[in-house]
Parts: structure tokens; sequence; C-alpha cells
């Protein structure tokens, strides 16, 4: 497996799908990567070259992926949260930030439903 800036990416699929395994490359980073690097977006990850590896790394330094990134997010994140504004509160309750219904739905966030039990037990006659 080829390794690009710390990320080891798939063999048999074609570097331009490959390269989207790297946390913030999406697809039209990637179309632009190798364009800027001169590599055939058609080519396997496998047969690629040292040299062209080395150029698709020098261009994808130049962008903030990976590791900085997510720091990046995060911090962004707890501003939110310290700053206490709206977005802020909805994080720190884990609940959706960006206006979806949550009265239904909304179960990856908030978590499995929660029973409600009558606490009497058996029903008495």
């Amino acid at each position: 497996m080829p390794r690009i800036v710390g990320v080891d990416i798939p063999n048999q699929k074609r570097i331009e799908a490959a390269l989207q395994y790297i946390y913030g490359v999406g697809p039209l980073t990637a179309k632009l990567v190798l364009e800027e690097a001169g590599v055939d977006p058609n080519k396997r990850a496998h047969e690629l070259v040292s040299e062209e590896i080395q150029r698709i790394t020098e261009r994808l330094q130049a962008r903030l992926i990976e590791g900085d990134l997510r720091r990046e997010v995060q911090q962004n994140i707890k501003r939110l949260v310290a700053i206490n504004c709206y977005r802020g509160q909805r994080h720190r309750k884990n609940l959706p930030t960006r206006g979806q219904r949550t009265r239904t739905n909304a179960r990856t966030c908030k978590g499995p439903k929660r029973m409600i039990s009558s606490g009497g037990g058996a029903a008495k006659k």
C-alpha cells in the first residue's frame, strides 16, 4: 500500500478515489491535486512511481488535511461551546446543530430511546 501524508491508501483503487481516504480530501480536491502533480487520475495506486507519490505529497502538504484539519475543527467546536452561543449549547447537549427537527428522528445524536415505565409492575385487578 502506498503511504501518502501518513495514510495508507488502497492498492487496487484508482488514485483519484484512493486519495479520498485522506481526511479533508474530497473528489474535487483529489482531482485538483492530481492535475497539479501531473498524474493520470485513472492510474491505480499500486502503479504509482515514487516520484509521482512525492509530487502528490508535496501538493497535499500545502493544504489543510488530516491532523491539522481535525485539530482546527475541534478548536472551532470548543470555541462555540466556550462562548455559549446556540450552536455551542447544541454541541454540549449532543443535539443536531443545523436546524434539524428532534421531536422525531435525530436518534443518532440523542441515543437509544428511553423506555418510560409505569412504576407499578403488573396490572392490578
